[in-house]
């Protein structure tokens, strides 16, 4: 990049400002200009930046949000965060002659062009056409069938984090002689195993570079309910996720379910005082650490939710890459409750939302929005 000083959140005030199609990777350069690090390729026909050194700079605008009066086009997308909270895959089911569970899941790695704020779009890779992939979801016990067909340009497979052999952990070097490890273009394998342990997991691409797989989409929650299941909630899934769309080896957006600040604009409705039961996890590339903060209230924190018990009994939670876990809480009064990542700079760069709890009645469905794109953050804290 031609001005290493240039932060990330300056490039996004000046996204609000430039034409939509513009997009952030057009806004990268010293100057004023638009040149970027030369590119380079490596073995797996990955492209990759000349210059891997990034910034994480302050800034100095005092919008905290992408482009005021704009919107992403889900239907072009493909998916829509609202619905995306609440869609879990429970596959096709039907009973062996053991009288066991089979539940079945087509997968397919497909390469698109998505939109990740208003104008910005991001050349993903991704499981199903949608970032992030189906949240898979079985039953502790259950034989599992995964059938994979890659149908991108570039190497991928589905590593599942939980319990399986060798030949099933989808690591590229392991299993190929017999359909296994890595899956190229126009190849399929069907990953098999077991449902266990019970809790929240994930799969991710594992082919190396390995950041870059995961980073450009290839992710999603995987489900394992306990035999004699959990009690009744609002279930939600939220990916914490993050893209870098210049290349510089470090995010621009940061968002749950991929489009930034997109729960402000849309408020995830809820009931008061019915038990809400959100599956948390972390898929953030080139960022060490991400966490989630709800305000004025608290929730049990259920670790990779591997246990029935609840750990910790707090409003904010901190995940690495690939940590997980249940959160459970109450709402005991109606209003808007913001939750965001408890960075500042995640927070301001799209990973904010609004829980709307019953009728608020002084807020119409856009006034929280509004009201949080007013506040003069100048740098300082949402919380």
């Amino acid at each position: 990049m031609g001005d290493r000083n240039i932060s990330r959140r300056k490039l996004l005030g000046a996204a609000a400002t430039v034409p939509a199609a513009f997009g952030l990777s057009r806004l990268v350069g010293g100057g004023g200009g638009t040149a970027a690090a030369d590119p380079a390729q490596n073995g797996n026909g990955v492209t990759v930046p000349g210059d891997a050194a990034s910034t994480h700079a302050g800034h100095n605008f005092a919008h905290a949000t992408f482009a005021p009066g704009r919107s992403v086009n889900h239907r072009a997308n493909g998916f829509h965060p609202t619905e995306l909270l609440r869609d879990f895959d429970y596959g096709k089911t039907r009973r062996l002659a053991s009288g066991r569970v089979l539940r079945e899941w087509e997968i397919v790695a497909v390469d698109k062009e998505i939109e990740v704020a208003p104008g910005v779009k991001y050349e993903a890779w991704t499981y199903n056409g949608r970032v992030p992939g189906p949240t898979l979801r079985a039953r502790e016990g259950e034989k599992l069938r995964v059938r994979f067909a890659n149908a991108s340009s570039h190497p991928h497979t589905m590593h599942f984090h939980g319990i399986h052999s060798a030949l099933m952990d989808g690591m590229p070097g392991i299993g190929e002689r017999q359909g296994g490890g890595q899956i190229e273009p126009g190849e399929s394998f069907d990953y098999e195993f077991d449902a266990s342990p019970f809790g929240i997991h994930l799969y991710h691409c594992h082919v190396m570079p390995l950041a870059i797989h995961i980073a450009r989409g290839l992710y999603g929650a995987f489900i394992v309910d306990p035999k004699k299941g959990r009690s009744e909630a609002d279930e939600m899934v939220m990916v914490m996720n993050g893209f870098d769309t210049n290349f510089d080896l470090s995010n621009e957006i940061y968002a749950v379910n991929t489009v930034g600040f997109h729960y402000v604009n849309e408020p995830i409705q809820v009931k008061r005082d019915e038990l809400v039961r959100i599956y948390l996890v972390n898929a953030l590339e080139y960022d060490p650490v991400n966490s989630f903060h709800v305000h004025a209230n608290f929730f049990q924190s259920y670790p990779t939710g591997t246990s029935l018990e609840p750990s910790e009994y707090t409003d904010t939670i901190i995940q690495g890459q690939a940590q997980r876990g249940i959160l459970e809480l109450k709402f005991p009064f109606d209003g808007d409750y913001m939750f965001h990542g408890h960075i500042s700079e995640f927070a301001e760069l799209g990973w904010t939302g609004f829980f709307r709890v019953g009728n608020p009645g002084r807020l119409s469905a856009a006034d929280a929005a509004a009201l949080y794109c007013k506040l003069p953050w100048g740098g300082g804290s949402p919380a």
